[in-house]
């Protein structure tokens, strides 16, 4: 028989329609449906200055919302061939880590909750409050943080603020090791985390599965390494598991938090001075962008007519992810209790998913050699 999970459901975050093939309470197959949410961001941008077109990069995703409009301001400094000054690339790190370790934490305690762990889903909560916090003491806000703009960021970050995000991050140091350990050695980590909701390598690489999700699977792939100012400036190296369940998915945020502090610490301790923002003239090209979302690459693809987007074209990590979780990790799920917390170990973000107008490439709207599309 089919189980349809959501479109409104205690163990979704967003509108989603999961559709489970069982047989008693076996999960053979799954599907997912698509389209509640639906936006059409890209379409709306079209035509607009890169001013109102940054804005609306940061509400593709409510979640991780802050690389988006880093990914779009990078995308227009290549097309303009122009470079960020130093201090505003290292902030950009920091609001970066910042970021990705929030959306890990809740991530984690959203898989939590999705495993009937109560207690851990609010640890999780309560530790996010301290990188939330730190967010809002360098931006001022906890989620569209306004803080890219094309030329560098808009805003300063002075003494006084860093060392309160190093005392931010203390605070989520002094816990973090005991929760990590709390489900290590819990009972329900062997009976619902550990080889449920496998994922090989090879089925990661044939879903395209990316961020912490691929790398969880064997995929030692991380576009931090590629980054300029993260290969000019950091010592990094990828963090991955090999086991492709839900324990490895869960156990790999975990271990990109310490990480993501020290690429904090790094970029605190040897801030350059300087400018945080320059004077961009735009011109009229084609370009695109890569970067490391806290769940996995996204990519924006943008031809600008001179101030104004002419075209773009936004690529989320959640699509790959989640149609991954479908065809390979709900697959042979014992129960489909198990299914529901397996899906939120994918942290699925629907809003990224939805956020495309609906296009026909055939009839020329978007040029087939610009996108290099086949």
């Amino acid at each position: 028989m089919i189980v349809p999970i959501g479109p409104i459901h205690p163990g979704l975050k967003e509108p989603l329609r999961l559709k489970l093939h069982t047989k008693g309470e076996k999960v053979l197959s799954a599907e997912i449906d698509y389209g509640y949410v639906h936006r059409g961001i890209e379409r709306i941008m079209e035509g607009k200055t890169w001013q109102k077109c940054i804005y609306l990069s940061e509400r593709v995703c409510g979640i991780c919302s802050y690389i988006h409009s880093q990914t779009f301001a990078e995308t227009i400094e290549r097309i303009s061939d122009a470079r960020v000054p130093p201090r505003a690339q290292f902030l950009r790190v920091i609001t970066n880590e910042l970021d990705r370790i929030q959306s890990h934490l809740l991530a984690n305690s959203t898989f939590f909750k999705a495993m009937e762990h109560e207690t851990l889903f609010m640890y999780m909560l309560s530790l996010r409050e301290h990188a939330m916090d730190a967010i809002e003491l360098l931006t001022g806000n906890r989620i569209n943080m306004g803080w890219n703009v094309v030329g560098g960021v808009r805003m300063d970050g002075k003494t006084v603020h860093f060392d309160q995000i190093l005392e931010k991050l203390k605070n989520i140091e002094e816990d973090f090791d005991r929760y990590v350990e709390i489900y290590e050695q819990g009972p329900l980590t062997g009976l619902r985390s550990k080889d449920v909701g496998k994922m090989s390598r090879e089925e990661a690489l044939k879903g395209r599965a990316v961020g912490p999700i691929g790398r969880a699977s064997g995929l030692k792939h991380d576009l931090r390494e590629e980054h300029p100012t993260y290969r000019d400036n950091f010592e990094f190296k990828p963090i991955w598991r090999k086991e492709g369940d839900n324990f490895a998915r869960t156990m790999n945020r975990f271990d990109e938090i310490p990480q993501s502090i020290d690429l904090i610490r790094q970029a605190i301790d040897n801030i350059p001075d300087g400018d945080i923002r320059k004077q961009v003239e735009i011109g009229s090209a084609y370009g695109e962008w890569r970067n490391e979302a806290p769940r996995g690459e996204v990519t924006y693809m943008a031809e600008t007519n001179g101030n104004l987007i002419k075209h773009i074209s936004i690529r989320t990590p959640s699509i790959m992810n989640i149609d991954s979780c479908a065809k390979y990790m709900l697959k042979d799920v014992a129960t489909i209790s198990d299914a529901v917390a397996t899906y939120a170990t994918a942290d699925p973000c629907i809003a990224c998913a939805e956020r495309v107008a609906i296009v026909d490439v055939d009839k020329g709207k978007f040029s087939k050699d610009i996108f290099n599309l086949k």
